[in-house]
């Protein structure tokens, strides 16, 4: 047989994931013209773009346009998507390793950190994934009730961006929503919320926060909600100041604490809503009987640890307000996959340079088997991170196409994947389906004056697409 990436033998890689760091993995594989790739996108969900669709608030529109680079490298001829078709149970390890050279997995970091206090578990305290989830129409949280009538105050503990994006979702207008792709449960619940106050806790202080200046500055735009930084929080401890007048700040530190002090110094106008601020604070306790009914928060004071960096830690001074909802945006972690090596501590896949290995701290990588993106790296970045961090996985994949490390599949045809989900009757989803449901998805939005209505359950896109291709019977 031919050498493997050859016309007559093409490069077989299978990718797991159909998120920004798939895409971006496929589009690394099909450039390189001394190789001939045949490209396999998976993924569980009937729908592309893993948090680009499921994960960026629905009034950030702009950064979704991203999915038109996307579209760019699926309409290839040798990529194929399946959607619907989710790994470990509709596809199996052994499966790929017939099939396919390589496996690359970019599956992102499913699940969340949790804060470790007493009362995380009441009813009424939630993970910001499961709200963000919620609100973008992902069919895994569709069932969800976060009972906003029946809420005044929440918290939000964390200062990532996506803190600021739920802070931002539960401030905004009901005219603000109608302009967004929102998901219509969503749209309603918060057309009718009693939200108002909203206090965002962050255990350090604002210069080690970590939103972007254009997440805290539209918190300050807001046509329902003002937002308030008492002066105290907004002022900078010793520490702080000595790393703001040093030749190691950052810009965007710099910048965002320029916006909170102007917050600091701006009177409210008495909008129905108040985002309220608060930094050196870590939540210490969610209080209720069953159901969270308050927040005990300690404030911290910074230290500088044995690496030179600021860290909190508690002091006595402790303060407890009441809230009916608390939403924890303290990190995320990915979940093990089956027959894939995983280090538990975390959440990701252990790896060198993107080449799996049995194990963390180990250098013996795992013949065939890559991954890139959050899974890979930790939950930390931007969209566009992740276009580098795959380019390192596939050069890495590559380079092991002559060294002997890669499967020696024993079924290379392109129809032997299709012919075996046939086989186990799985409903899977192709791209051309997909173009489809987008369409439908942009209609269902300009009937309703709005930019995109969604398919939020697995079953109501499978019949939208039975119904359209009925419709249509020589398609």
């Amino acid at each position: 047989m031919s050498s493997v990436g050859t016309t007559s033998n093409p490069l077989r890689v299978a990718i797991i994931g159909s998120g920004p760091s798939g895409f971006y993995a496929a589009e690394a594989l099909t450039k390189k013209a001394a190789i001939e790739a045949e490209v396999d996108i998976f993924d569980r969900l009937p729908t592309p773009y893993g948090l680009v669709r499921g994960g960026v608030a629905p009034d950030h529109l702009k950064i979704k346009s991203v999915t038109r680079v996307y579209e760019r490298i699926a309409a290839l001829d040798n990529v194929r998507f399946f959607g619907n078709v989710e790994f470990g149970k509709d596809i199996l390890l052994a499966d790929l390793q017939q099939q396919y050279h390589a496996v690359l997995f970019a599956v992102g970091s499913a699940s969340d950190k949790k804060l470790g206090i007493p009362g995380e578990d009441l009813k009424g305290s939630f993970a910001a994934t499961e709200f963000v989830g919620w609100y973008n129409g992902h069919p895994d949280y569709r069932h969800y009730d976060f009972e906003l009538d029946k809420v005044e105050s929440v918290a939000v503990v964390g200062v990532g961006n996506v803190a600021m994006d739920v802070t931002r979702i539960l401030a905004r207008s009901q005219a603000e929503l109608m302009e967004t792709d929102i998901a219509d449960d969503a749209l309603e619940a918060l057309a009718n919320s009693g939200v108002k106050k909203i206090y965002v806790l962050g255990r350090r202080g604002p210069a080690q926060a970590a939103f972007t200046n254009p997440e805290i500055k539209e918190l300050g735009e807001m046509e329902e909600a003002d937002i308030v930084v008492p002066m105290a929080d907004a002022t900078l401890d010793a520490l702080s100041e000595a790393y703001m007048e040093s030749d190691k700040a950052d810009k965007k530190d710099i910048r965002n604490v320029e916006i909170l002090k102007e917050y600091a110094n701006r009177e409210p106008e008495g909008k129905p809503k108040q985002i309220i601020m608060r930094f050196l604070v870590s939540p210490t306790e969610l209080i209720g009987t069953d159901h969270v009914e308050a927040v005990k928060i300690v404030k911290n004071e910074l230290y500088q640890d044995d690496r030179g960096n600021l860290r909190p830690r508690a002091t006595d001074q402790e303060e407890t307000f009441p809230v009916d909802l608390v939403f924890r945006s303290v990190g995320y972690r990915g979940v093990p996959l089956a027959d894939v090596p995983f280090y538990d501590k975390w959440g990701t896949i252990p790896n060198v340079d993107g080449r799996i290995v049995k194990e963390f701290g180990s250098e013996e990588a795992v013949p065939g088997m890559y991954v890139a993106g959050w899974i890979k790296r930790g939950p930390s970045g931007i969209i566009g991170t992740n276009r580098p961090d795959a380019v390192e996985s596939v050069n890495a994949l590559l380079a092991d196409v002559d060294s002997g490390t890669l499967w020696s599949p024993s079924q290379t045809d392109r129809a032997a994947m299709v012919n075996l989900l046939k086989e186990r009757n799985v409903r899977y989803v192709t791209w051309q389906d997909w173009l489809r449901l987008d369409q439908l998805e942009l209609e269902r939005g300009k009937v309703a004056g709005r930019p995109r209505v969604k398919f939020t359950t697995i079953k109501a896109m499978l019949d939208a697409l039975d119904e359209a291709k009925n419709a249509a019977p020589g398609d």
